[in-house]
């Protein structure tokens, strides 16, 4: 894969003397999905605007398609799209008119066809001659979304794009970055919206205290962090756990009628072949029993958990 975007021992560290990111080294691969999930105040934000060039770094460097973040400037923020978490725009311009200035900004030229197939993607077109304040706030999104792409950029930063959309609004959107993605652009998102994350991204990173504490394929994190749980659906209910099963940890629910064990699918013995061997043994028949795998968000409270219970978490990034 051909790397996008660099960043290198970045840091920043306000005047106030808060460290916001520390160390952060991250590879983003051209056409590539990119989930940065954190709680807030984790520092994704901040991250985003030192690479979009919002934000000065106390230190570390930042390369774009090749261009010096630093020293090449405009080369290197021209590659780049920027949708925000707030709506910034002029609320009396008209739709058209706010999305071909934005291509202006960025020295292309006037492209009037380009920018109706834009906003004909974005069910913006009806729109068009509509001002800001006359939208909804999904179609202020979609303005939002339309004026970073505006000038054709390699890299689309999503920070929460779908906060207050509707349902039907979000899914029109991520149909648009699978066809942006389809098209070699690179789309790095934050998201509150985690079961977002675990459908639409190919790589996760998690952020924690202002340090990337984990980057990982989506489909291998979930594969080697994820736990199993196990349900037994009992033929009779059970009014408390036999003593014959203390060497599990098992869990009654269901008013009794279910048995409950959570485990380790990568553990050399899962314990799972034992519990129904003695589960048989103390006649404790079941009807029917099936198996869950921890969802991306499980593991994303788990790891900032374990961050925050050892101080600041140990930089864990693959690139």
């Amino acid at each position: 894969m051909t790397a996008v975007l660099q960043i290198s021992n970045l840091g920043k560290t306000y005047k106030s003397g808060h460290r916001a990111l520390s160390g952060i080294d991250l590879t983003i691969d051209k056409g590539e999905i990119f989930a940065l999930l954190g709680p807030n105040g984790a520092g994704k934000t901040t991250l985003i605007g030192i690479v979009c060039g919002i934000v000065t770094p106390s230190e570390g460097a930042v390369t774009v398609g090749g261009h010096d973040h630093q020293r090449d400037y405009r080369a290197a923020r021209s590659m780049i799209g920027l949708v925000p978490q707030e709506l910034h725009t002029d609320a009396f311009e008209k739709v058209i008119t706010t999305v071909s200035f934005s291509r202006g900004l960025f020295g292309k030229p006037r492209d009037p066809a380009f920018i109706e197939q834009l906003l004909r993607d974005l069910s913006l077109w009806d729109k068009r001659n509509a001002k800001i304040l006359e939208l909804s706030g999904g179609m202020k999104r979609r303005v939002m979304i339309a004026k970073a792409l505006s000038h054709e950029p390699e890299i689309l930063f999503l920070d929460e794009p779908t906060a207050g959309v509707d349902v039907e609004l979000r899914r029109d959107m991520w149909n648009m970055v699978r066809g942006l993605r389809d098209r070699g652009v690179t789309i790095i998102l934050t998201t509150h919206y985690i079961e977002e994350a675990e459908e639409m991204a190919d790589r996760v990173g998690v952020i924690s205290k202002g340090k990337l504490i984990l980057v990982e394929d989506k489909d291998a994190l979930i594969k080697k962090l994820g736990r199993k749980t196990l349900t037994l659906n009992l033929s009779e209910p059970l009014a408390a756990l036999p003593a014959g099963l203390d060497d599990w940890s098992l869990e009654l629910a269901g008013e009794g009628h279910e048995l409950v064990y959570e485990f380790d699918s990568q553990a050399e013995a899962t314990g799972v072949p034992s519990l129904l061997r003695r589960l048989s043994d103390l006649g404790i028949p079941f009807r029917d029993l099936h198996t869950r795998q921890s969802s991306l968000e499980e593991i994303f409270v788990g790891l900032v958990h374990e961050s925050k219970s050892d101080g600041a978490g140990a930089q864990g990034a693959t690139a």
